[in-house]
């Protein structure tokens, strides 16, 4: 369906008073926008806050685990600290608690917004071709929801209780009967966790319905499903993967919210003991349903953190290595391959629940079998840069290191597909290792990209290079610093939740890592010798120099919308999709004209041509040439 053919439901949609020439009042236009841009710079704002917040959790473990014992620094403790401990020393429970945030606001606060949320909002309706999403006031409430989300959970922080402490996982019996001492059961960190999450699940239910919605409906003319560019495709796979994988852990929010406040046992099993006493319910419940429907969506919700990176790479290699993406096709197979079979390997988290050995066998072989697609995936990125007259702008830069650190994401966790090799590694902090791989110098330098990337289309203006610089390459040191110790850390049988850095724990931590008198004793501990708990505090510093990085880019980031030099141009990186044929910033409606898609998306360097791109919009040299139809879908 053509945008010109929308045109008119979008106007009913959006209000008279839209699409006529007055400028929006200063709420409607900043707050209550129902425009896909401004809620997509709404989610970006919002979830970069959260980035900040739960990244400052983690600089207060690693102190913790680092150096047991002693006083936080006071950059540290001006926040939350200080408010839990009297000394500004972290305990257990402190520790449990950040951990616990840390992991939850990371992932469901930060990541998943920025990449799928903001991403997703501000460049997929603008790929396609159309002025808005399918459902504007839908989107709008999306926002909200997860906003409200999102204040609840930085509010559980100033509850008597604090905020939930039983892991970000928040598994029963344990979450079930956590702050149950507390006079109002329903004013605990930990009833808070649940109720914020039914709203940010909410949140991303409304967004993926709409962005399937959009994606099948709404392109442009001649804008057939092989000429997608890849970031729409791995949009829409996001989206379903949101759409059939969330229910799930919202039905199990609510039911262990019935646990707490009801006295019912959906995951509270009989003859439970609370301090030496029965725990007065019914029970009956079943605790392996709940890490069930738990990770039925966590696994499927690390490709959702990971497919917009992947997605957006696959954006900036094109228009840096002016050659075309490699593999379109089995790119876009493999991630559809890849959707699938995310939901057939969850049971791999929970091998040490004494699953059988065909059931285990079955997720063994899911689990390695996933990993194919994602070889494709990664390959044909690394192939596209084989041969090209490469760029290296400051968001090549961070997709080009996206893909050895998403390599090493990958590589290290195959180990753990095994059963016989996860019953080691489990809880320890190889896992932790492994999955930051992923989600941290994997999915954050894909984002990193594409907020230099973007950022001329958004504001008119461009970041600062130096600063770019400045950015990227302490980030990529800091990043390598903090979690490469922690497989060597694993492997020796380190608990990931050890909050004193296994002090406690002598036989495991201090067997010797170098012997006194070799090379690297001499180099970084005097000829002394240097033990496995020694590598917390490489870790801690290596988590300063990335703390250190962030603040060339928020310097930049924020600098920039105000003094950086503006862009001549509405496609300063000569790219080929339809994202780049708009005014900058694009208008509201976006497009001057209707677009018409003409090829596919990655057209570079074509031979005969006098430029190294060919736009979508453009027709060829060769025809008069009338767009591609195909039959609509609904």
């Amino acid at each position: 369906m053509s945008t010109a053919a929308i045109a008119d439901s979008h106007a009913a949609d959006h209000g008279h008073d839209d699409h006529d020439h007055h400028e929006a009042g200063f709420w409607r236009k900043y707050f209550f926008s129902t425009d896909h841009k401004m809620i997509g710079m709404q989610y970006g704002y919002t979830a970069l806050f959260f980035l900040a917040f739960g990244f400052y959790l983690m600089l207060c473990m690693r102190w913790s685990i680092a150096f047991p014992g002693e006083q936080l620094p006071w950059y540290l403790r001006l926040f939350l600290v200080d408010k839990f401990v009297s000394n500004g020393v972290m305990d257990g429970g402190l520790y449990n608690m950040f951990g616990a945030m840390h992991g939850t606001i990371m992932v469901f606060l930060g990541i998943v917004p920025l990449g799928f949320a903001a991403f997703g909002n501000y460049v997929t309706p603008l790929q396609i071709g159309a002025i808005d999403m399918a459902f504007p006031r839908l989107n709008m409430a999306s926002f909200w929801c997860f906003f409200i989300g999102g204040i609840m959970m930085l509010g559980s922080f100033f509850m008597p209780s604090g905020a939930a402490q039983v892991g970000w996982t928040n598994y029963s019996p344990l979450a079930t009967t956590a702050q149950l001492d507390y006079p109002s059961v329903f004013w605990t960190g930990q009833t808070m966790w649940l109720l914020s999450m039914v709203f940010i699940i909410t949140s991303s239910l409304l967004g993926a319905v709409n962005f399937i919605a959009t994606i099948i409906n709404l392109r442009a003319k001649g804008l057939t499903w092989m000429r997608l560019p890849f970031f729409v495709w791995a949009m829409m796979v996001t989206g379903f993967l949101l759409l059939l994988a969330f229910p799930p852990l919202e039905v199990a929010a609510i039911m262990q919210l019935m646990d707490r406040l009801a006295y019912s046992s959906f995951f509270v099993p009989q003859g439970l003991l609370i301090d030496g006493q029965p725990f007065n319910v019914s029970g009956g419940g079943s605790p392996l349903l709940y890490q069930h429907l738990f990770w039925f969506l966590a696994h499927p919700e690390v490709y959702v953190l990971l497919l917009p990176a992947i997605a957006i790479v696959a954006e900036v290699i094109p228009a840096n290595t002016r050659k075309p993406l490699w593999g379109y096709r089995s790119m876009v197979y493999g991630v559809l391959v890849l959707g699938f079979l995310s939901f057939i390997v969850w049971a791999h988290h929970m091998y040490m629940t004494g699953m059988g050995a065909w059931v285990s066998a079955f997720f063994q072989t899911t689990t390695v079998l996933i990993s194919v697609p994602s070889v494709i995936l990664l390959t044909c990125l690394l192939i596209s840069l084989w041969g090209g007259s490469i760029r290296f702008t400051v968001p090549m830069l961070w997709a080009t290191a996206f893909l050895p650190m998403f390599g090493i994401g990958g590589l290290t966790g195959l180990p753990l597909a095994f059963n016989l090799i996860d019953l080691h590694l489990h809880d320890t902090y190889y896992v932790i290792g492994h999955f930051h791989y992923v989600v941290a110098p994997g999915v954050l330098f894909g984002l990193f990209a594409g907020i230099y990337h973007w950022f001329p289309k958004q504001t008119g203006r461009q970041m600062n290079t130096f600063l770019g610089h400045l950015h990227f390459w302490p980030s990529l040191v800091g990043m390598n610093m903090l979690f490469a110790p922690m497989m060597v850390q694993g492997i020796a049988g380190f608990h990931r939740r050890w909050y004193d850095g296994g002090l406690s724990f002598p036989l495991t931590t201090e067997k010797p890592l170098f012997e006194a008198g070799t090379f690297f004793s001499k180099i970084f501990a005097n000829g002394e010798v240097i033990t496995l708990r020694d590598l917390n505090i490489l870790m801690t510093y290596g988590a300063g120099v990335l703390a250190l990085a962030q603040i060339p880019f928020i310097i930049n980031f924020f600098g920039s919308q105000v003094f950086g030099k503006k862009t001549h141009s509405d496609n300063p990186w000569k790219a080929t999709t339809f994202d780049w044929a708009t005014p900058t910033p694009p208008p509201h409606g976006n497009f001057t004209s209707e677009p018409v898609a003409y090829k596919g998306p990655y057209e570079y360097s074509v031979p005969g041509d006098s430029d190294d791109f060919s736009p979508q919009w453009e027709p060829t040299k060769k025809e008069d040439s009338k767009p591609e139809e195909e039959p609509a879908l609904v």
